[in-house]
């Protein structure tokens, strides 16, 4: 293993170097034979502790990773400077965290894992996808299920929005490719107006090489995602597994076990086949367009 850069907001973040530090440790805790009991003592702390950090679910000290590493025998000094230097690089904080007060904390972990994905793949049955929206799609949406927001926090979760989108168009970017519902483009989230910009962009975006959009039509009936939107992250390190996540009304879930992502991939696949093929969707927004246009 090797250490990684920190987190600049374009590749991988604080998030992704913690759940690799976490899958490292366990990897050597397992190979002592040492139980997260005996782990948990020598850092003066609980087995629950230790599953956290192995997961990557919270920060790491220095001092305890020291501490686990001695306990785990590693006494190689490079490797001991490599996984010290990935703690410290593991703690400093994200772009997204000027955004804690109108993100919540169930959000701020795809935040992470996002930039770090190579691709991301995911369904949509409402709305555009937050990596395709306009900022006047975006603010609509937002007010959906947010009315008691300032004027300022609405501004800021549309900030946060856009900054996501930077991802696309960097160096080295992921490659999206998303499959939207004909709902999607027929429901007017902020009116006819904000529709008819955000359909432009949707073409815009399918110029882009790193972007595939796909529409499932109505006609194609009920599909293998009836359960509703979700993403698959997939990612270039081979000790990350692929996640998918869900959100819901006041959370989300996160799903990293391979029969789950299997599932989940096998889904994407199945709706890629049943949906337009890629190359029909300009003609597709371009029609949806004419139809604003006319009503």
């Amino acid at each position: 293993m090797t250490a990684a850069q920190p987190d600049t907001g374009t590749g991988t973040g604080p998030t992704v170097l913690r759940i690799l530090l976490g899958r490292r440790l366990r990897e050597l805790r397992e190979a002592k034979g040492i139980t997260r009991e005996a782990a948990g003592y020598e850092i003066r702390s609980s087995d629950s502790k230790i599953s956290r950090m192995e997961l990557g679910r919270v920060g790491f000290k220095e001092r305890d990773v020291a501490d686990l590493l001695t306990l785990y025998g590693v006494s190689d000094e490079q490797e001991r400077r490599t996984l010290l230097d990935l703690a410290r690089q593991a703690n400093s904080p994200g772009w997204w965290h000027r955004f804690g007060d109108v993100s919540p904390t169930w959000l701020q972990a795809f935040l992470g894992l996002e930039p770090a994905a190579s691709l991301i793949r995911t369904y949509e049955v409402q709305f555009v996808p937050g990596l395709l929206q306009t900022a006047d799609y975006a603010r609509a949406v937002t007010l959906l299920g947010h009315e008691r927001l300032t004027p300022d926090q609405v501004e800021k979760r549309v900030a946060l929005r856009m900054e996501r989108q930077q991802l696309l168009t960097r160096e080295n970017p992921p490659q999206l490719w998303a499959v939207l519902d004909e709902a999607v483009l027929r429901r007017p989230i902020g009116g006819w107006a904000v529709m008819r910009g955000q359909i432009a962009a949707l073409m815009e975006a399918t110029k882009l090489p790193n972007v595939t959009i796909q529409v499932l039509p109505f006609a194609a009936g009920g599909h293998s995602a009836a359960g509703g939107a979700f993403t698959l992250l997939r990612f270039p390190e081979d000790d990350l597994p692929d996640i998918v996540y869900a959100e819901q009304l006041t959370s989300a879930i996160y799903l990293e076990k391979r029969d789950d992502a299997d599932a989940y991939a096998e889904a994407l696949e199945r709706l890629s086949v049943e949906a337009e093929p890629p190359s029909r969707t300009p003609e597709i927004l371009d029609r949806v367009l004419h139809e604003i246009d006319s009503a």
